[in-house]
């Protein structure tokens, strides 16, 4: 029995997803990374048993209701964990998305820039100080009156909510309205206020139309529904909300990026005259510091807010110095480029994660295990070692710091090393080396060890030729001023750079210039769904084939099934008590709201009565809960499922089960998906496919999987462009676009354009020696 000052987090029996029954002993007060092959159960260990645990444990110290409600959740599957400190996650996760959540908002240096402002801030004769509210935009005291701290104003037109006038009400011509019931909510309560909702809307008198459209007025009247065949609606009173006020409140207030973006359409949007975009009322507005007012420093990129004057006053003194000390870790990682006012949905998850991982240094916490994700996500191999110098920091304060990584210097910077494998899904889930990196070495069966301790160069290969280019720009947008880039057509090409340097905004110049060149395909990292309804099976198709097979066996024809039984999408065939989600939602009042299991179907989705058919032996269900590698074998013979599964298999993503559900999925994952279907469809005519790191979250055994399908894509005559920051990926290319020198206004330029090998060379670059490097190793 370990003793009370072990210094092991002792992990017994551990069995979440496919670990099999895992025993590890983990240090304490180290950098510890997790590693292995997609799927093989890393972060089953560091996030699904470990942080979780520790959050039960937390949980249970609440109280009683939110420890009620997280016995629903369910503990980890694992047998004992003892010396387990508090944790804290930092996961590459995405808040929802609003119109007020920024950079400095995030990092909570807005704040200190408020303080500043307020305590010793010059302002004009006359002019009474102002509280340290006045200078945000998200209270009442500092927001812009005219666009309520919004930057901007949104204006709606006829034109815009209503795009065709020969419609009437009933048949659709409030584009601008929800669909489904709300939607016919609002008509049905304009019929009952005497409007005419089956009259051409052009034919309506201008002042109905005007009301109908703009009123702040909210009506409140009785609706007697038209009775349908299968069901009677009794009368209720319903509220009247116009168009645009239903477009402003759902822009506005919505968590939902498809409301917002879909409530965005019906917008004239311009930055407000009142306050000229900066959010804030006139009174802050006049106040400086250094010259300068808030909006303009907080326009301004955070390297340059960390050379603020210091000031005269001691205050000044100290309330620089403050603000300056919790900027300078967000500069070691390499965001010096961002701004106090960027918006959150505008960053990547990995700049996400990394602002958090900064403003946790500032916390002063200590005793805790930090647990990361992914953190070099969307790092520029330049930017990895300051990575690594911020989770020393973390450990140096008498923290531990367990981090699930698949890159290669990261784990080399680790003091111990956990290899979970040796392959994926049911493959994978043993733990094949927990110990100091270097004997890793000797462990034959992990895949780890192979890249970890390999130093032969890339493989040479020879560059192939182009078949014409696509030349795209000037372009003038962001930081890229007046840039021209050339792609050639028929080839693998890299866009390289650091962090904020301009790769995605030449990118997406590209997506808007390639129409010429025949089909384009854009494969991003956005979620395939936002619910646990969406999963895999349903978003590439294979589950309609997989119903249809399910209604042609004796046992549904014998019951009378058809395919729909075999929906949980619809009703008939899945469990109502969570309407064929398989998961039900448990709200904790003051903490973020979680899914459970289904208490009446087990996460199953469906009736016992559809789940008494079997095919081969297996429910509707127990199919769905194959990988997509069991799934290739049980569905050999039928050639539709079969083309689905191989493509599936081709990108690496065997591990997988068919219904799981899209919130599971990372970003890479939804990628390859997405890729999968295009491979599956075999286009023939020329295709440019365009990806957006596309190795993110992937270990090298898998990049090597992931490059020989868009190498085989390039063979096949297409064209690929890849933004990426791995190395190997790029020293595999047949052509680089560079850009740099650094992030921000210190980037937007091309800084080489070439073969890997004239990259390699290019003076000025910051890729070059990384992938001089990667080229022809040392050691």
């Amino acid at each position: 029995m370990p003793g009370p000052h072990d210094p092991y987090v002792r992990v017994r029996g551990a069995r979440e997803h496919n670990l099999r029954g895992v025993d590890v002993d983990i240090p304490r007060d180290a950098l510890v990374v997790f590693t292995g092959v997609s799927g093989s159960g890393k972060s089953s260990l560091a996030f699904g048993t470990i942080y979780a645990e520790a959050q039960r444990r937390y949980f249970e110290s609440v109280a009683p209701y939110a420890r009620r409600l997280i016995h629903q959740v369910g503990a980890p599957r694992v047998a004992e964990i003892t010396g387990l400190p508090p944790a804290v996650s930092l996961q590459q996760r995405r808040a929802a998305p609003t119109s007020r959540s920024s950079v400095g908002t995030l990092t909570n240096l807005s704040n200190s820039l408020r303080m500043l402002f307020s305590r010793a801030g010059a302002y004009p004769p006359g002019a009474e100080r102002l509280d340290s509210d006045a200078f945000s935009p998200n209270t009442a005291a500092g927001a812009c009156p005219k666009c309520h701290g919004l930057g901007r104003v949104h204006r709606t037109t006829e034109e815009s909510l209503v795009p065709d006038a020969s419609l009437s009400i009933r048949e659709g011509a409030i584009a601008a309205w929800p669909g489904a019931w709300q939607g016919k909510n609002l008509r049905d309560i304009l019929d009952a206020l005497g409007y005419d909702v089956d009259r051409p809307w052009r034919d309506l008198p201008a002042d109905q139309r005007e009301w109908i459209l703009f009123t702040d007025d909210q009506p409140v009247v009785t609706v007697h529904p038209v009775r349908d065949a299968d069901r009677i609606q009794r009368p209720y009173k319903g509220t009247y909300m116009s168009a645009r006020r239903y477009v402003m409140k759902t822009f506005a207030d919505t968590r939902s990026a498809a409301l917002r973006t879909k409530a965005e359409r019906f917008l004239h949007s311009e930055h407000c005259p009142a306050c000229g975009g900066s959010r804030l009322r006139p009174e802050a507005l006049a106040a400086t510091f250094a010259g300068r007012t808030i909006a303009e420093l907080a326009a301004s990129p955070l390297a340059e807010l960390a050379d603020l004057p210091v000031g005269t006053s001691p205050t000044a003194r100290v309330l620089t110095d403050d603000l300056r000390s919790r900027i300078e870790p967000i500069l070691e990682l390499g965001l010096g480029y961002l701004s106090l006012d960027r918006a959150t949905p505008t960053l990547s998850a990995g700049e996400l994660q990394r602002l958090r991982l900064a403003t946790q240094l500032r916390s002063g916490l200590f005793g805790v295990v930090y647990v990361l994700d992914e953190p070099s996500a969307g790092l520029h191999p330049a930017d990895t070692e300051a990575l690594l110098t911020m989770l020393d920091r973390l450990k140096t304060a008498g923290n531990s710091v367990f981090v699930v990584e698949h890159h290669l210097d990261v784990m080399r910077g680790a003091d111990w090393l956990v290899d979970v494998g040796p392959l994926a899904g049911e493959h994978g889930g043993r733990v094949l080396h927990s110990g100091p990196v270097s004997e890793l070495a000797s462990v034959a069966e992990s895949a780890t060890a192979r890249f970890l301790f390999g130093h032969s160069p890339a493989p040479a290969r020879h560059n192939r030729s182009p078949r014409g280019q696509l030349k795209v720009g000037p372009v003038t947008r962001h930081n890229l001023r007046g840039v021209t880039a050339e792609f050639p057509l028929g080839v693998f090409t890299a866009v390289t750079g650091v962090s904020g340097s301009g790769k995605s905004t030449l990118i997406g110049e590209l997506r808007e210039d390639a129409a010429g060149v025949g089909r384009l395909v854009s494969v991003d990292q956005k979620p395939i769904g936002r619910t646990p309804r969406s999963n895999l099976a349903t978003y590439t198709g294979l589950f309609d084939v997989v119903r249809k097979v399910f209604a042609a066996t004796d046992g549904a024809r014998e019951r009378g099934y058809g395919v729909g039984r075999f929906s949980f999408n619809v009703a008939g065939g899945r469990c109502e008590t969570c309407r064929g989600e398989g998961f039900v939602s448990v709200e904790l009042l003051f903490l973020p709201s979680t899914y459970a299991p289904c208490p009446e179907c087990g996460g199953s989705r469906y009736n016992p009565r559809t789940l008494e058919v079997t095919y081969r032996g297996h429910t509707i269900a127990q199919v769905l809960d194959l990988t997509v590698e069991a799934a290739a074998e049980f569905f050999a013979d039928i050639p539709a499922a079969a083309r689905s599964l191989g493509t599936l298999l081709d990108v690496g993503l065997g591990y997988l089960r068919l219904g799981q559900p899209a919130t599971e999925l990372s970003g890479g994952e939804a990628q390859r998906i997405k890729l999968a279907g295009e491979l599956r469809h075999g286009r023939r005519s020329h295709t440019l496919y365009v990806l957006d790191e596309p190795t993110t979250g992937l270990h090298p055994a898998d990049v090597e999987v992931l490059m020989r399908q868009l190498h085989g894509l390039v063979d096949a005559g297409h064209t690929v462009v890849v933004v990426e920051h791995d190395m190997a990926v790029v020293a595999g290319a047949d052509w680089v676009i560079d850009l740099g020198p650094g992030g921000g206004d210190a980037g937007g330029r091309i800084m080489a354009a070439g073969t890997p090998a004239e990259v390699a060379r290019a003076e000025g670059s910051a890729t070059g020696p990384y992938l001089a490097r990667t080229i022809t190793p040392t050691g």
